[in-house]
Formats: structure tokens, sequence, C-alpha cells
């Protein structure tokens, strides 16, 4: 396990370099560290711009040689969000590097977590918000995949779907209420009352009334929250819902 003090040397490492590297314009500290948020577990999140297209390929993979030459990288995994490239490091240490590399044109704050350190940053526009009406539509078709799988037998899938039920339930509350939707970032800021009922809906074990049983739970968890956005729709979606259990 890595330290907070183990972290920083190597964060104060890799922007050293990138300052040093004439291809790139501009350096950002993203993620937690920008937000002031930042805690023993937290990972290393740092963004690049890239000057000269034409160099883009070149800048990523010697900056991956670097990372596996100099710190002992195990593996590596790419997030792509347009024409950048999120480049996600595992060290052996068990600490996560996400290097994100943009062209200059699309290197700027796509969230508030994003704090220049040097060079200029493009003006971007933030990508839109979940919107209840599709957080509302993912449940449902979760429910109706769910239906599907237990009635094939299907169990393992099942649980994946009655789960995805649940959790559109979950982001709604989220939403309705001002926390983060994506990843699971606001779960733990909501109510008590939201998530206990939340928690009934856990699947217990892969059998086929245990999945019914959480399954009816992730539909009343669904509908409620619906009925907070548009109680109308709700109660035009409750019978048919309802059905699939």
């Amino acid at each position: 396990m890595y330290t907070p003090a183990e972290r920083e040397r190597l964060r104060a490492a890799l922007l050293a370099a990138a300052r040093a590297d004439p291809r790139i314009t501009g350096g950002a500290l993203t993620g937690s560290a920008a937000a002031g948020s930042e805690d023993q577990w937290s990972d290393i999140d740092l963004a690049f711009g890239i000057g000269d297209g034409a160099l883009f390929q070149e800048v990523l993979a010697d900056w991956t040689d670097r990372m596996y030459r100099d710190h002992g990288v195990l593996h590596h995994l790419d997030v792509p969000v347009g024409a950048s490239i999120y480049r996600v490091f595992l060290l052996p240490s068990t600490l996560q590097v996400d290097l994100a590399f943009s062209p200059a044109a699309e290197f700027g704050a796509r969230a508030p977590t994003f704090r220049l350190l040097f060079g200029s940053a493009a003006e971007l526009a933030r990508p839109p918000a979940p919107t209840a009406s599709n957080l509302i539509g993912l449940g449902w078709l979760h429910a109706l995949h769910a239906r599907s799988c237990l009635e094939r037998g299907k169990l393992w899938q099942a649980e994946y779907m009655v789960s995805g039920v649940r959790d559109q339930a979950l982001a709604l509350a989220c939403l309705r209420l001002g926390l983060p939707t994506s990843q699971g970032r606001g779960l733990d800021l909501l109510p008590a009352e939201v998530t206990a009922a939340a928690a009934e809906a856990l699947v217990r074990a892969i059998a086929a009334d245990e999945l019914r049983r959480a399954f009816r739970v992730a539909i009343d968890c669904l509908l409620s929250e619906i009925s907070e956005v548009d109680a109308n729709l709700a109660a035009r979606l409750e019978r048919a819902v309802r059905e699939l259990t």
C-alpha cells in the first residue's frame, strides 16, 4: 500500500516531467485533489494538453513507456472521451495513476474538479447532466430484462438486472437531492431512509425466490423515486412494471 507522501512525490515528478516536455501545452490537477477532498486512499489524477495533434500518439506512447520504465507499472487501460484518452495505470503499490491526454483544443475543465497548474486551457462546454427521464427509462428497461432473465432461469444475469433497477432508483434520488449521480459518488450522502429502503433490494442469494423478492423491492424503490419526479408518470407506469415481478 502506498503512502500519501509517496503519492505526492510521484505526482510532483510527473508534473515536473510534463513542464519539461515541449509538446505539452498545459497541465492540470483533477479528481479529489483538485476538489480538496483527497484522503489516504485517493489516486493521482492529472490532465495534459498536447499542442500538435500529429504528435498525440507519440506523446501517449512516450509517457506510457515512462510509466512502465520508471515506475514499474503492472498494467494500464484506456478510457476514451471524445478525442481525449484517459490512460489509467496500476502500480505495484496499488496506487492508481490517471493521466488524461487531450488535443489542446479539448484540454480544459469538463467538471468542477479541474485546477490548471501550468500552460493554458480551452473553455469547454460541460457535458450535460443525466436527466430524470433517462434514468427512469433505464430503470424500467432493467426491469424488463430482469423479468426475462428470471423466466429463462438465467439467475446471475437476473441479479445484474435487478441491481440495475435499484441503481437507477438510487441515481434518481441523487439527482433529486442535488448529489453526484455517476459511479455511485453520491450514494453515501443519501438520507438514511432512502438507503435503508434500497438495502432491502440487495440480492442475498442467487435463487429464484430471493431474486423475485429483491426485484419487488427494487420496483417499489423505483416507483417511489419516479413519483417524486412525476406522479402522473409513476401512475402510468405502476401497473406495467409491477406485473414484471
